[in-house]
């Protein structure tokens, strides 16, 4: 009774091919590491989980670290992120040498 339309994806399809493709004795240490990587995935996410319910429980601050160079996301700019104070200010409210003389002297507030 077949209704014509396959019921696996693509991508299992393709997967059962490089399988079957591979000899026997290949097929079991594959499928165990494919299981292995999916299971400590888990394991991982549920231990940063945990992590983050004990920090909030004990009122700390919960400290994400990301590698320098891996930064990504919504809050990260990359080379639209604004260029570091220099020592001098810039902008449209300093006047430079246009700003008005202080009485007293030129030693700046």
């Amino acid at each position: 009774m077949s209704t014509g339309v396959p019921l696996a994806s693509g991508k299992s399809e393709i997967f059962e091919v490089v399988l079957q493709f591979m000899p026997d004795w290949v097929q079991i240490p594959v499928l165990v590491l494919i299981v292995l990587l999916v299971v400590g995935s888990w394991v991982f996410k549920l231990k940063r989980k945990i992590d983050r319910r004990r920090a909030r429980r004990q009122g700390q601050t919960v400290q994400v670290v990301v590698p320098h160079g891996e930064e990504r996301g919504a809050d990260f700019l990359g080379p639209y992120a604004p260029q570091r104070q220099t020592a001098e200010p810039s902008g449209a409210d300093f006047l430079g040498a246009y700003a008005p003389q202080r009485p007293g002297g030129n030693s700046p507030a």
